[in-house]
């Protein structure tokens, strides 16, 4: 073999070993990145992994929040209308978040079934609209009215 063609194929092996070596990092980086969700009904039939977080969509059951003591922890049941799961959350929730209200809820299951969540999500109805939107809506209608 020429020199010059040693060191084109040379340079190509290390290029496609580069190429691999970037793909495997991307692919581990997105892996640990991933997140799955699970409905209630889910987590009680145990397909929902314990200690790994994941994704718990579901209703706020009406009667269900309490909040124990003078702190932020807040406990309160989901559900998909099926089964229901107790979660418990430290911190503040969302203006939206209420009993009856669908939310989905970032975090871990203990060892005793309770979801302990680290973010709370509520989610609003197919009705709401962005205040900026409605306003600009309004706008061409009191127009008209002129």
């Amino acid at each position: 073999m020429k020199p010059a063609r040693k060191q084109r194929l040379i340079l190509i092996l290390l290029m496609l070993a580069g190429v691999g070596a970037a793909a495997t990092f991307a692919l581990q980086a997105f892996n640990e990145n991933l997140m799955y969700f699970f409905s209630t009904t889910d987590v009680v039939e145990g397909k929902a992994p314990r200690d790994t977080l994941f994704r718990l969509g579901g209703m706020v059951v009406d009667g269900s929040v309490e909040r124990p003591g003078d702190g932020l922890m807040v406990r309160f049941k989901l559900t998909d209308f099926s089964e229901e799961v107790t979660v418990e959350y430290t911190g503040i929730l969302p203006d939206l978040f209420r009993e009856g209200q669908g939310i989905v809820a970032k975090g871990r299951l203990n060892s005793q079934g309770v979801f302990i969540a680290e973010e709370v999500l509520a989610k609003h109805d197919e009705n709401y609209m962005p205040p900026e939107v409605a306003d600009t809506l309004k706008k061409p209608q009191q127009s008209k009215a002129e």
